[in-house]
């Protein structure tokens, strides 16, 4: 008997899933809790449908994330901070700085925990920082660290 997940069910299939199971296990086991109901065709074409839509939506999302990536090759984020003497900064310039200034001065937002940095940022210049946009798609942050004035 072909049935349709409602729940996440262990060992046999996610929310939204058609699989086929033995009658009596649907019968006695997943109808009775309600975790899964009989496959209709008109079960199976909606399934289809959010198949379809969320392909689609996944696509638009690379396609997105490609943009932003090209986008950042392009732009130079400014980050100010303090320095003592020989112009070593007092602490470093975190992920979540960065993110936080792309956002402000671009409007682009890219969690602090998609910015990858080889290495601490502890002195004025140039630097490439590396952002996971998902999708496999990976774009350059060119930050510039200034003097705060």
């Amino acid at each position: 008997m072909k049935v349709v997940f409602l729940v996440d069910v262990k060992g046999q299939g996610k929310k939204g899933e058609l699989k086929d199971v033995s009658d009596g296990y649907a019968r006695n086991f997943l109808f009775p809790r309600n975790l899964a109901t009989e496959a209709t065709a008109d079960k199976i074409n909606a399934i289809k449908l959010k198949e379809k839509a969320k392909a689609k939506q996944q696509a638009k999302e690379k396609e997105q994330a490609e943009e932003n990536a090209k986008r950042l090759e392009s732009l130079v984020v400014k980050v100010t901070a303090k320095a003592g003497t020989g112009g070593r900064l007092f602490g470093a310039i975190t992920s979540a700085e960065i993110s936080d200034a792309l956002l402000s001065q671009y409007g682009i937002e890219i969690e602090k925990n998609k910015l990858i940095q080889a290495e601490p940022i502890k002195q004025f210049g140039s630097y490439e920082v590396k952002a996971k946009l998902g999708y496999e798609v990976t774009g350059t942050v060119n930050v510039l660290v200034t003097e705060q004035s």
